[in-house]
C-alpha cells in the first residue's frame, strides 16, 4: 500500500458533519426492565450473538491478575492465533482488548478519504470512519463501491448472514490495492461458518478481523485480533500500545484458540441449534432472512407486537428501528430456555 495513504500517527480526525450518536446494541438489558417492569426474571437474553455455550475456561495462573504481562505470553497468543485463523505467520497477528477497539482505531491511521461500507450491516463500521473524519456511504454491493479508497466488507454479515465467495472478496482485496486502498473485511461471525477466511492471504491493503468473544461465548473477556501484513500490523500494534491485552485474556485465548477439537464440535452443535430455531421461528410464522450459527435473522407480519411480546415473557432480542418486521434471534443455551421460547412463538 501507497504509504501516503497512512497517518503517521493516531489523529483525534477533524470530523467534518455531524457525530454519529449512541447505536444501539443488544445485551444490555437496562433498558429493556425499565420498560417493562413487570416482565419475569431472570431475562432470557437473545438479543447477542454470543455462544451461549461458552468454552470452559481454564485455571489461570495467579500472577497473571499482578504483574504486566510478558512478551512471550503475547508471542503464545498470536502463535495460537495464526495456527487458528491461518494467518502467514505471527508477525500478521495484532491482538486487541477486542474487535471494537480495531473498528475505532484503523480510521484514525488512515488519511482522510472516500469510505463505502458494504450494507446493511454492524452499524459502528461506518459511524467509527465518520468519526474520524472520513466521507462515508453506505452502498449495497461490491459493484456498488466505485472509486472509494477504502471498503468495508463484514462477511458473514450481521445480521442477515450473507457471505461472498472467496475469489470475490479476494479480487475486491486487490483491486483496492491496484490504487493503493484498503479493504476492511470484519470475518467476526466466521470461525463457526463453512467459509473461506481471507486471512491466510494477508497482503498490503488487507485487514481482516476476527472476533474471539463470539465464538468462545466469552464476550466480557475483551479479545480480537487483525490479522494484516507485518507493516500494517506493526501500525495497528503500535497505536493500541502496549500490554493492549490483559493477562488473563494472553492464557485463556491462547488456551482456547488451541483446542481445535472443542471448536470443531461447537461448530456442529451451534449449526443444529441454529437449524431447531429456523423451525421454531417458522412455526411462529416468521419467514428467515439469513444469519450464522450464532444468531437467526427473520421477518414477521407483526415485528413490533413480537417484540413487545417477548419482552413482556422477559425474552429480548434484537429488533431493527428501519425495518420494524424484522427481529434478530440468539441461540438459547439450554432446554428452559428453549421451552420458554417456543412458548412465546407458538
Amino acid at each position: 500500500m501507497d504509504h501516503r495513504f497512512w497517518n503517521s500517527a493516531p489523529r483525534p480526525g477533524a470530523i467534518p458533519g455531524p457525530i454519529p450518536g449512541p447505536i444501539p446494541h443488544g445485551g444490555d438489558l437496562g433498558g429493556l426492565r425499565h420498560a417493562f417492569p413487570d416482565a419475569p426474571e431472570p431475562w432470557l437474553d437473545l438479543s447477542t450473538g454470543i455462544n451461549p455455550v461458552p468454552y470452559p475456561v481454564p485455571p489461570v495462573e495467579a500472577s497473571a491478575w499482578t504483574r504486566l504481562p510478558a512478551a512471550a505470553e503475547g508471542e503464545a497468543l498470536r502463535e495460537a492465533a495464526a495456527m487458528a485463523y491461518g494467518a502467514p505467520d505471527t508477525a500478521h497477528v495484532v491482538p486487541a482488548p477486542g474487535t471494537q477497539i480495531l473498528i475505532e482505531t484503523l480510521p484514525r491511521l488512515v488519511a482522510p478519504t472516500r469510505v463505502a461500507v458494504i450494507g446493511p450491516t454492524y452499524a459502528e463500521h461506518a459511524a467509527a470512519w465518520t468519526r474520524a473524519g472520513h466521507r462515508v456511504a453506505q452502498v449495497d454491493g461490491i459493484a456498488a463501491i466505485g472509486d472509494a479508497a477504502v471498503a468495508v466488507l463484514v462477511d458473514p454479515n450481521n445480521p442477515d448472514g450473507r457471505t461472498h465467495p472467496l475469489p470475490e472478496r479476494l479480487a475486491l482485496a486487490d483491486a483496492l490495492r491496484a490504487r493503493g486502498g484498503l479493504l476492511v473485511a470484519d470475518e467476526a461471525f466466521a470461525d463457526l461458518e463453512p467459509v473461506a477466511s481471507l486471512c491466510p492471504h494477508a497482503a498490503p491493503g488487507l485487514v481482516v478481523l476476527r472476533s474471539f468473544g463470539k465464538t468462545y461465548g466469552l464476550a466480557g473477556l475483551r479479545l480480537g485480533f487483525a490479522v494484516a501484513e507485518p507493516g500494517t500490523a506493526d501500525r495497528i500494534a503500535t497505536a493500541l500500545g502496549p500490554w493492549a491485552v490483559s493477562g488473563p485474556a494472553l492464557a485463556i485465548g491462547h488456551a482456547a484458540l488451541s483446542d481445535t477439537a472443542w471448536r470443531a464440535e461447537a461448530a456442529q452443535a451451534r449449526a443444529a441449534d441454529a437449524e431447531r430455531l429456523d423451525r421454531l421461528i417458522a412455526r411462529g410464522g416468521g419467514t428467515i432472512v439469513g444469519g450464522t450459527s450464532l444468531f437467526r435473522t427473520a421477518d414477521f407480519p407483526d415485528g413490533p407486537g413480537l417484540y413487545r411480546r417477548l419482552a413482556e415473557a422477559g425474552i429480548a432480542v434484537r429488533r431493527f428501528p428501519e425495518r420494524p418486521e424484522r427481529l434478530r434471534f440468539g441461540l438459547p443455551a439450554e432446554k428452559a430456555a428453549w421451552c420458554r421460547l417456543s412458548r412465546v412463538l407458538k
